[in-house]
């Protein structure tokens, strides 16, 4: 199963790594219309010249969740009590875990895993739709003389319209949805159900809303000013955010469980002796003679009905005609019996008594 886990997540970071930095999945070309005004904001810059460049971005996205998480952790296992610890060591095939250990290799596991996972659909969705940004004919620089650009309503689906810089028409083409926004969302998701489902604060009730709407902001001022920087449209920031939070909410809710302890399975149910059946002794149950165990008394060792199984009651055995192994049905004969009879010690025969005849 580890192996297997392994094998996942190398997949995952190997077409992660496929989607954004070849070309072994081409863009979706995209035609535009002349002098289309939704399409002919200024260029921005590249990306690096943002209010938030990617490497804040990502260091934010990688740094925040991982203190949290290492925090709660820390937290969380130093302030329980004695009794309450776990005191298991986790084995796999060739390491031993310590339990603190697991649960975080655990929770940031899965965030990683999620982080890339987050990428593949952003990209996957930037490769499939090819919907251009606000700034993608500033980025094209296309030819109006040269296409016959007469009236605003002529389509151009020419793929060589463009004369600007083929790397940023390229990355021009990749709107919808917003990479960034997406994984902004998804580490501020992930992040405040950590905090709201494993953090336990005394004393106040702001600590927990005050952080995690920290975060959530966070995530929300970098859609803006992916907007306000004519580099996204709102509705790519919006299908980013919508990406992000449903990773994030599936991943926590239906495969770290919540973030909870996983508790092990139960042990079976032990069988019921029959002797406790009832909730009462065999010794106190009426005895029933019916007519089958009349027919196998000289069967039984030591003979059979009542006699047999007082006998056996005294010795301390517990008596089981043979007649119930033998023949199924004696139950059901048992049952339709109308008038049980008691089962009673006979006394031994008095002796006779001399009878004297008068003289």
């Amino acid at each position: 199963m580890s192996q297997l886990k392994l094998v996942i997540m190398a997949g995952t970071v190997l077409l992660a790594y496929y989607f954004e930095y070849t070309d072994t999945f081409p863009v979706h070309i995209q035609g535009f219309f002349c002098y289309d005004k939704t399409f002919s904001k200024p260029y921005p810059g590249p990306d690096d010249t943002s209010k938030i460049p990617p490497v804040l971005m990502y260091s934010l996205v990688t740094a925040i969740p991982t203190i949290t998480i290492l925090v709660g952790e820390l937290c969380a296992f130093f302030t329980k009590a004695e009794g309450t610890q776990e005191k298991t060591i986790v084995t796999a095939d060739c390491c031993y875990f310590n339990p603190l250990l697991r649960r975080i290799i655990r929770f940031l596991g899965v965030y990683a895993f999620g982080l890339f996972t987050t990428t593949i659909f952003a990209n996957a969705g930037q490769v499939v739709t090819g919907n251009q940004t606000p700034h993608f004919l500033s980025a094209c620089r296309p030819n109006y003389t040269a296409l016959g650009c007469q009236s605003t309503m002529q389509y151009i689906a020419e793929r060589r319209a463009c004369t600007g810089n083929p790397l940023v028409v390229m990355s021009a083409r990749k709107s919808f949805p917003s990479k960034d926004a997406a994984l902004s969302v998804y580490s501020a998701v992930y992040t405040v159900m950590y905090v709201t489902l494993v953090f336990k604060t005394k004393g106040t009730r702001l600590t927990k809303p005050t952080i995690s709407l920290s975060l959530l902001c966070l995530a929300m001022l970098v859609g803006v000013v992916r907007v306000a920087e004519y580099r996204n449209h709102w509705a790519d920031v919006l299908a980013g955010f919508f990406t992000g939070g449903a990773i994030a909410v599936f991943l926590v809710t239906c495969v770290i469980n919540n973030f909870q302890q996983m508790q092990p399975s139960p042990p079976p149910p032990r069988p019921h002796r029959p002797e406790s059946v009832l909730g009462m002794p065999m010794v106190t149950l009426p005895c029933v003679e019916s007519p089958l165990e009349k027919l196998s008394g000289p069967q039984v060792r030591g003979g059979g009905g009542c006699e047999a199984r007082l006998r056996s009651q005294k010795e301390g055995l517990r008596y089981t005609p043979l007649v119930s192994y033998l023949n199924p049905l004696s139950s059901f004969f048992s049952q339709r019996e109308q008038v049980p009879q008691t089962c009673m010690l006979r006394a031994p025969p008095a002796p006779p008594v001399p009878t004297t005849t008068p003289k």
